[in-house]
């Protein structure tokens, strides 16, 4: 089979005013990127069609070192159902660079079920990333020379919460000191990089509802504290509309498409262990006034991306979708069944079916939020027939419908009976409305143990000394109805990214809270969570080169 790469190459793309008139967009209305790129305009969201709409949540077990295969399902589920008749559109986030060229590589899908031109996706695509990294680093400076300007002022900034951020993987910017050198380079003071999808920024895109709301939540970042132990904002600093300035255009959607010409919008990029996991609300309701079927992914396991995805963005939005489905693999199973990753190839339908307790975990949880089911099957060339029936078995014995996806390598063909299966269950099955976890009215505190027993079956949660200093400062600035985000290892229900399977009973430390009073929610660091990766020994980078004029190495 062909790499991803040359997949992407071969295929025959439409002009983007082609893929907009295909799903009754206005041509005239589209921001052209090239010829097979656009920004849409938010006056092209249309409200009344929006709960017209069935919208589709894909999630999955907790990802391994095998990989899982999200995104391609997401996609390849999309050209299933235009396969059948149904005008289908895929909503997806931006990669990042800092996964690209790290461990990861791109995150555009895979073989025959890919959003094009995937090269620019997975690059600089239309400079989202590098707006919201130059906004939050120009929020930096303006925030360092005000400090600088007025450190004779007797009520100054005491404390600093804004970092930087980059969109790379860069371990050495994780703690740093800045103004070094003399009193005319600035304040010396500790401070650090986030990548830049875990900036408050990123979040602020994605959950926005338009320019106004963007500026507002802009204006209440909190920036830091002042030395009488008031905060100190982004309206305090009064340069929220300069921020905003910088933002306008990254705030409008992007509309590509797939392998086979199927409209897909893709905007932000937050990852979902250390932030919200989802693409742009405005996107989505992009996605859901044009398609009667609208497929998105929330990123990692259902533990944390599909958690996030229910209990901020569809509580904050008002979306509700009609279905959720579970990705599976056989050598994901394995993984979480104990198997040696050098063995997962093989046929072991023990070791497979002591996996399905990570599944079951993930049903049981799903089920909690009302939310009908489906398990996508993501099939492997190793995998077997014995392999295959087990897990059928185990989704009929959950009363859960199951479908095989071969979307990968066969495209639109290979989803038809996903496809299928996922019409049948829309019809006969309808999800109920939606249920949270917490209530907004419940402390940071409850909401994060209600949180951690319930979702992720610990047994106990406690807090470090910084999250205990937190937990009264939002308590003393009235930001208790705001809920959490929390950032973990997405390789395990519990804070140590080895135990694989379904762990229970365990205790988790919140080591700190970081208030994203412009987002409106609360970030909850577990364990040993870091918000700047570092790369692998070999990383992605030494695979990418530019060949005859050509990017090669991206997949």
């Amino acid at each position: 089979m062909k790499s991803d790469i040359e997949i992407a190459r071969n295929a025959s793309l439409k002009k983007i005013d082609q893929i907009a008139e295909q799903i009754n967009l206005d041509t005239e209305s589209l921001i052209p990127y090239g010829k097979y790129i656009a920004k849409v305009p938010l006056s092209e969201i249309k409200p009344e069609k929006i709960n017209n709409s069935n919208l589709i949540l894909v999630t999955s077990i907790s990802p391994t070192r095998a990989g899982i295969g999200k995104t391609t399902v997401s996609i390849g589920l999309a050209l299933g159902l235009n396969k059948i008749g149904k005008k289908a559109i895929v909503a997806l986030r931006e990669p990042s660079l800092g996964p690209c060229f790290g461990m990861k590589g791109g995150a555009a899908g895979g073989g025959y079920a890919q959003v094009l031109p995937m090269e620019n996706i997975n690059l600089h695509f239309t400079g989202d990333f590098h707006a919201i990294t130059s906004a939050h680093n120009t929020l930096s400076a303006l925030l360092d020379n005000y400090i600088y300007q007025n450190k004779a002022e007797a009520n100054g900034i005491k404390q600093v919460l804004w970092k930087r951020v980059l969109d790379v993987n860069d371990r050495s910017l994780r703690q740093i000191n800045t103004g070094l050198g003399g009193l005319t380079n600035g304040i010396p003071q500790e401070n650090g990089f986030d990548i830049t999808p875990a900036s408050e920024l990123m979040a602020i895109l994605c959950l926005a509802t338009d320019l106004d709301d963007l500026k507002r939540r802009i204006e209440n970042i909190l920036l830091g504290y002042r030395y009488d132990g008031t905060m100190f904002t982004v309206k305090d600093l009064g340069v929220a509309g300069a921020i905003t300035v910088l933002l306008k255009d990254a705030l409008q959607p992007n509309l590509v498409q797939t392998t086979e010409n199927t409209a897909a919008f893709i905007h932000g990029g937050p990852f979902a262990n250390i932030a919200h996991g989802c693409n742009s609300v405005l996107a989505t309701k992009m996605a859901l006034s044009y398609g009667d079927y609208v497929i998105t992914e929330a990123g990692f396991g259902a533990d944390l991306g599909a958690e996030k995805f229910l209990n901020i963005k569809c509580r904050k939005a008002n979306l509700q979708p009609k279905l959720t489905i579970v990705v599976v693999t056989a050598q994901g199973l394995k993984m979480h069944g104990g198997v040696p990753v050098d063995d997962i190839k093989n046929e072991n339908v023990a070791g497979l079916k002591e996996g399905f307790k990570n599944l079951h975990k993930h049903i049981t949880n799903l089920k909690q939020f009302g939310q009908s089911l489906l398990v996508a099957f993501n099939q492997y060339a190793t995998d077997t027939e014995a392999e295959i029936k087990a897990l059928k078995d185990f989704c009929n014995e959950q009363q859960v419908p199951f479908a095989i996806n071969n979307a990968y390598t066969e495209g639109g063909i290979g989803a038809e009976n996903l496809a299928l299966k996922v019409a049948e269950t829309l019809q006969n099955n309808p999800s109920k409305p939606l249920l949270f976890t917490y209530d907004l009215e419940d402390d940071i505190a409850t909401k994060i143990t209600k949180i951690v027993t319930k979702i992720y079956g610990a047994k106990t949660v406690t807090f470090g000394t910084e999250a205990l200093k937190k937990l009264k400062q939002i308590k003393a600035n009235n930001l208790e109805h705001f809920p959490v985000c929390i950032a973990k290892t997405q390789f395990s229900f519990s804070a140590d990214a080895k135990a694989y399977g379904a762990a229970s009973g365990f205790n988790l430390e919140i080591t700190d809270l970081v208030i994203n009073r412009g987002a409106e929610f609360i970030v909850a660091l577990a364990g040993d969570i870091i918000r700047m990766p570092g790369l692998p020994k070999s990383p992605q980078a030494l695979r990418i080169d530019l060949v005859d004029g050509q990017v090669d190495g991206l997949s």
